[in-house]
């Protein structure tokens, strides 16, 4: 097959197969390739199907998440992200049924089904999410009926979240199977009815240091309430009264997209897209929702607003890239939405994007990213740590906003880095997000601590 994968000059992927990963804005012929299963080996940073689900699911305050499979599974739980709760903790815990050998070989079942009596006497959750694993993929536990049963037994929702790494290699399938746990969650029983109201739904929104709280207050004093988010500071009952919205906010486009779809299909509401992420941004998206009311107070309110924040955040967007001009910086993130947001945030401070990548992206996706960098930026679908490396040198950057897991590296080669990851505890949403950002990325950028750190680590140190 031809090669139309441009990449920069003097470059290859350090793995023969993600050349088609990889590309340069401005040279590329072909599209990128995304969306595919993780490639075996290449310790790329897309996490697995039953990651996938559960941070979607985690934020459910008052339920409980039971993870069935090995132990090791249950270890990503407490604090997988930074979701803050208004009432229960419940969401905090961790609960595993600990498959061992013997379970392997004889089956996990009955060990699945005790563990919920355990729960549900102990606890008394009004619901409760079971997480199938790789391990439960194998050895092929029925978990649907196990649930089902349950679910008779106690008379409270227990959810079976099909999210067996078996399936796919991908975190995306992973997003689907938190959707449609989410779906049979909120669909009313035969005979029940959930009245419409003028509330919105907001999918997409874990409440990360408290931003869900921060946009309702925007949308507060808008005019305009918050039925339920998906999932941040959401309960169970809140969730059940998602059918009554009138108009859905999808910020997470790659975890929620395919929700919003459904619950048009299904409900009649309908959906936009928000970001709330940068100031710009967040104006827009505030515009975008009371257009949508097409209520004249509702509109004035909305321009108050933003004229009144955007009165703080200008000043410091301005000092700032006085500081921060013609600095190179580099992103990689889970979403789509996340990325596009900080490419504009830094064109904002004036910085140049050289190297940009997302764990979940689209087509669409990183068609839009192409639309808005340089010619010769280069764009990459689920990077793995050397390539990461390889394009951080290669550009010279400095400056890296990311998750966890890139941190290490970009410090360790002497560059700026900006936690942007579902873990952190600080909210980087809205106006006041849009200021601490930017504060952010002039103190880890312009630090003098660079000065004196090699950008090349296994380079030979000079007396």
């Amino acid at each position: 097959m031809e090669n139309d994968c441009s990449l920069p000059a003097g470059s290859a992927p350090c793995i023969d197969e993600r050349q088609f990963s990889i590309m340069t804005t401005g040279k590329n012929k072909s599209r990128i390739h995304c969306a595919d299963d993780s490639l075996a080996g290449a310790v790329s940073q897309r996490a697995c199907v039953y990651s996938g689900a559960r941070v979607v699911l985690n934020p459910v305050t008052d339920a409980v998440h039971l993870v069935h499979g090995p132990i090791g599974c249950a270890s990503y739980t407490w604090d997988i992200r930074g979701s803050l709760s208004s009432d229960s903790e419940m969401f905090r815990q961790s609960f595993s049924t600990d498959l061992k050998e013997r379970d392997v070989v004889f089956g996990g079942e009955p060990k699945l089904a005790a563990c919920i009596d355990e729960i549900v006497e102990k606890y008394h959750p009004p619901a409760i999410f079971v997480y199938s694993t790789c391990v439960v993929g194998m050895i092929g536990d029925d978990i649907i009926a196990v649930c089902k049963e349950a679910s008779h037994r106690h008379g409270i929702e227990v959810i079976p979240v099909e999210s067996s790494g078996f399936i796919s290699g991908n975190k995306i399938v992973g997003y689907r199977a938190a959707g449609d746990a989410l779906l049979k969650l909120i669909r009313p029983k035969e005979g029940e009815t959930v009245e419409k109201t003028r509330k919105l739904n907001y999918l997409g929104e874990y409440n990360l240091g408290g931003e869900k709280w921060l946009v309702e207050s925007y949308l507060r004093e808008m005019g305009i309430e918050i039925n339920v988010a998906f999932t941040g500071d959401s309960t169970v009952a809140d969730l059940k009264k998602a059918p009554g919205a009138c108009l859905n906010l999808v910020q997470c486009t790659g975890s929620m997209h395919w929700v919003a779809m459904s619950l048009d299909q299904e409900y009649g509401i309908p959906y936009i897209d928000v970001n709330f992420f940068g100031a710009e941004n967040t104006a827009e998206s505030l515009r975008k929702i009371a257009s949508f009311y097409g209520d004249d107070e509702i509109m004035r309110r909305t321009e108050a607003l933003i004229e009144r924040e955007m009165k703080k955040v200008r000043p410091v967007i301005d000092r700032y890239r006085e500081k921060l001009t013609g600095k190179r910086a580099a992103i990689y993130v889970g979403g789509a939405f996340k990325a596009l947001a900080i490419i504009r945030q830094l064109k904002e401070l004036g910085m140049e994007v050289m190297f940009t990548g997302t764990q979940t992206g689209k087509q669409e996706d990183y068609e839009q990213i192409s639309s808005i960098v340089s010619e010769g930026t280069v764009v990459i679908d689920d990077a793995n740590p050397a390539e990461i490396e390889k394009f951080l040198l290669e550009k010279d950057v400095d400056m890296m906003a990311g998750g966890v897991k890139e941190r290490f590296l970009a410090h360790k080669l002497g560059i700026g880095f900006v936690d942007h990851n579902h873990d952190r505890k600080d909210g980087l949403a809205g106006f006041e997000g849009a200021i601490r950002f930017a504060r952010e990325v002039y103190a880890t950028t312009c630090s003098p601590v660079w000065e004196r750190v090699k950008k090349n680590p296994f380079e030979e140190v000079q007396d």
